[in-house]
This record gives structure tokens, sequence and C-alpha cells, in this order.
């Protein structure tokens, strides 16, 4: 069957759309011998598609979730060689995987990872805004006026925080915990916003990515991800259409110039 280049590049887990399309515009991607050029289209059965001479391979499509233990790394490699654990390094698979929400060192819980390009890259980037779901145990009872504060958003780095739903569970005498849905996701937020705000946080666990929810996976283990699973998480990408190059992003709308009736 006939489909874009880039399309059949991402799913060999080269990258996004995006990206694939780049490499092509560079002039480094042919089909069956001949230079490539972006809107070319290829059979993957058929066509031999390279990039720099070298066969792209089709690869089994992976979706894997995996339950991150607290102080190993949410990237596939340490950057700083200190010889710290990844999360890479918990799934003993062959071939490139995308690490998608990704945890600091002591957070722990749900992280998702495949080595399908485009759809790791529209659970990643900003603009498709996936929700994710929090267990926070922090210390001392939140106020009232805290939590509207923390609902609302608060001046992080001279930029407000989105809102978020924040949600008692258990009072304890020190310790409270806490479940914290919000769509953004910027390094370290809720650990942050919840010392500016006095109640520095004991614990971090992630529950759920967009349709995804942490079932059946102790930590450090992971598993595949069912059929259901993977359709609800390729769902919750369609319903979020990403807006072309030079028009309004997210929900925003061209003003109507249809004159009004006086």
């Amino acid at each position: 069957m006939s489909e874009k280049l880039q399309k059949i590049l991402a799913r060999a887990g080269h990258g996004s759309r995006r990206s694939c399309e780049t490499i092509i515009e560079q002039g480094r991607v042919t089909v069956n011998g001949r230079k490539a050029k972006l809107g070319d289209r290829a059979d993957a059965d058929s066509d031999v598609v390279a990039i720099d001479g070298e066969a792209v391979r089709a690869q089994r499509l992976r979706y894997i979730m995996l339950n991150k233990p607290k102080g190993v790394l949410s990237s596939t490699e340490d950057e700083l060689n200190e010889g710290r654990q990844t999360v890479r390094e918990l799934i003993d698979l062959p071939g490139h995987l995308y690490p998608i929400g990704r945890l600091d060192m002591q957070s722990e819980g749900l992280m998702l990872l495949t080595n399908d390009g485009d759809l790791a890259h529209k659970l990643t980037h900003p603009r498709y805004g996936h929700k994710k779901t929090y267990r926070v145990w922090v210390e001392r009872q939140p106020s009232v006026d805290t939590l509207r504060k923390w609902r609302d958003g608060v001046m992080l780095e001279e930029k407000k925080t989105a809102p978020a739903d924040v949600e008692i569970v258990t009072r304890g005498n020190y310790v409270v915990e806490l479940k914290i849905s919000m769509r953004e996701g910027r390094k370290r937020q809720i650990r942050r916003v919840a010392s500016l705000l006095g109640h520095p946080v004991r614990r971090l666990v992630r529950e759920k990515i967009g349709p995804i929810r942490l079932i059946g996976v102790e930590s450090g283990q992971w598993r595949y991800l069912n059929e259901r699973e993977v359709r609800q998480l390729k769902q919750s990408v369609a319903r979020r259409v990403e807006p072309k190059k030079g028009t309004p992003s997210g929900n925003q709308r061209r003003p109507s110039r249809r004159r009004r009736g006086r």
C-alpha cells in the first residue's frame, strides 16, 4: 500500500513525521535508488526506502507501560555519564524506544515507551496537552486558600501555571495525600509549586497519562499495552489535530469577519 514517506520513516523509528520530513528535505532519503522529495509516496512492502544509503527496515511497533521506581532516570541514557540507571535498562528489548511522560529521579509511577515516533511526538508535544494524574503526599494539610491558588495557577519563573485539579484524598497529622490532574508539564512542576505554597512533597506517583492508567505492573516492571489501550491512546491523539504552520494553535480561532447586524 502506498503511503507518505515520512509516515514510513516514523513507523520505522526515525523520529516524528516532522523530523522525518526534515530528513527528506535534506536529500538523505532514496526510494529504489532515486533521491526522494517531500510529498513522495512509497510502498513499504515492495519499495526499497533508504536513509544515507542504509535500507529502512520495518519494525514491529511496540507500546510499553513501565512503572518507574524512585532513583531511576526517565531518559534512555545517562547524559552525564555518572553511572545512573535509566528506564531503558529496565526493558530488555532491542531497538530504540522513545520515553513518554518523563519523571524526575525521585518520582515514581507510569511511563510509556514506544518506537512509534509519530505517536511519541504527539504524546509529548505541549500543544496536545494530554492530562496526567498523580498521587502526591505533601507535608501538612493545605488550607482552602492554598488549594484555590494551586487550582487557579501560581507564578513560576515569571509565568503562571495552568489550572489544575487538586483534591485531598486522605488527611494525616503530618502528611496529606493529594490527587492532582493537569495538562501542563513543566520541569518538576508539582514539586516546585508545592514548595512554593509551603507544602514540600514527600512522595509523588503518576497514575495516569491520557486514557492509560497504571494497572498490573509492579515497581520496576513493564508490560505491553493491550490492543484496547493502544486503540484508546491513538484515539486520544486523533481527537487533537495538530494545527498547520502559520495557523492559530490549540483551541484558538481566527476572528470572524462576518459583519454583525446593528
